[in-house]
């Protein structure tokens, strides 16, 4: 994964996903915490182009937010780390084939 192939607005809904996770004591980042931050932006994309298209951003948000909360949490040596998941480097992997 090359994140420097990333789009500016992908790196900082990237850096949120990771801080999120942090946040809650995931040892992983997952598709979720990449789809929460960007529902959860402003200034991005997502919601408008959710919105136009007829999505309920707000339950959407709200449904995500239930994922995260109910994702398991780590303790203990792993305290403070967090890897990319072998879903979400699946998901860019795609991603950099099909661009």
């Amino acid at each position: 994964m090359r994140v420097d192939k990333f789009t500016s607005r992908l790196q900082m809904a990237l850096a949120e996903a990771q801080s999120l996770a942090l946040a809650k004591d995931h040892q992983y980042i997952e598709p979720v915490h990449l789809l929460y931050a960007m529902l959860t932006n402003d200034d991005g994309s997502v919601k408008p182009l959710l919105t136009k298209v007829g999505a309920q951003v707000g339950r959407l948000q709200a449904d995500v937010k239930e994922l995260l909360d109910a994702a398991p949490q780590v303790s203990g040596s792993s305290e403070g780390e967090v890897h990319v998941s072998q879903e979400l480097a699946r998901l860019f992997n795609v991603a950099d084939k099909m661009a």
